[in-house]
């Protein structure tokens, strides 16, 4: 496979999904969309593990790997459909911008990885100052916004503790199957979560909502993390992290022209306070000791 083209595609899907998830659930409620899509991801993820015979391991490590990943699912991805209720697609996109940040807190602290030096601190201030910005922006977008905004923070919150998790785990198995036995684990608790809100099923599901839980199914749930994985294994990660930078922006036009969200001032400024943070907290101390070395040298 064309390296550039899975990247491209990566890109691609991550700018879509936002808006997927919103169409989605239009007319069916998120509960609905967020469970069809997962069951999807896992019939198809199995079909293709079968035909490639990767198998999945069941050993401990593995195991509190599923463990980890579906836990992480289910609380990240069930807070994004929730809070797709309440406020744009882009600002969910942007929003989660803010998960290379939180996972690397996590990652000095757990992990014992890179420390944080000022420009990491000064990035982690800006991260939250521009959310604070959009915070204060969402009052032009009724009062539940906050609801929408605090439970996308959550789901950051919940996708890097899991990340971070697996990571500290280090059990050495197939990407494939930590993808599928996350969605195995997942799906039993989003089934009982649909059962005890006493959610009825639709019965009629308007064509965009099902082209779009196909789409996040096929595409969004089993392309995507097949092609962020082949990415991973084959580019350097400071080049996969600059797609974190790269997919809130599309995500915004995709919302502002594809489904006539407003790009209001505190948005714009809070997106680019978010991802300057993010910026500066992946490449700060690179571009530091650079100026460093061409003045010195």
């Amino acid at each position: 496979m064309s390296i550039p083209a899975a990247y491209i595609g990566v890109i691609l899907i991550w700018s879509t999904t936002p808006l997927a998830i919103q169409w989605s659930s239009h007319g069916v409620g998120f509960l609905f969309g967020i469970t069809s899509r997962m069951m999807i991801g896992v019939l198809v993820g199995l079909l293709i593990a079968g035909l490639c015979r990767v198998r999945l391991p069941r050993h401990a490590d593995a195991c509190r790997t599923y463990l980890a990943a579906g836990l992480g699912l289910f609380f990240a991805m069930t807070t994004v459909y929730w809070s797709s209720q309440f406020i744009p697609s882009g600002w969910m996109s942007v929003i989660f911008g803010l998960a290379p940040i939180i996972t690397g807190v996590m990652a000095t602290f757990w992990l014992a990885e890179q420390a944080l030096t000022a420009a990491r601190v000064t990035g982690i201030f800006l991260g939250l100052t521009g959310l604070a910005i959009m915070l204060l922006g969402s009052q032009q977008l009724g009062p539940e916004a906050d609801y929408g905004i605090a439970g996308m923070f959550f789901s950051v919150v919940a996708y890097s503790a899991s990340a971070v998790a697996i990571k500290r785990i280090g059990a050495e198995i197939p990407a494939l199957a930590t993808t599928i036995g996350g969605l195995v684990v997942a799906m039993p608790l989003l089934l009982l979560l649909y059962l005890l809100t006493g959610e009825p099923l639709p019965t009629f599901i308007p064509p965009r909502a099902a082209i779009s839980i196909l789409y996040l199914g096929l595409v969004g749930s089993v392309l995507g993390f097949a092609l962020y994985y082949y990415v991973l294994r084959h580019v350097e990660a400071t080049r996969v992290a600059l797609i974190t930078l790269i997919t809130p922006v599309l995500a915004l036009m995709l919302g502002h022209y594809l489904n006539g969200e407003a790009l209001q001032t505190e948005a714009i400024i809070g997106s680019a306070t978010i991802l300057s943070g993010l910026l500066l907290f992946e490449y700060g101390q690179q571009a530091g000791k650079w100026v460093r070395d061409t003045l010195m040298g």
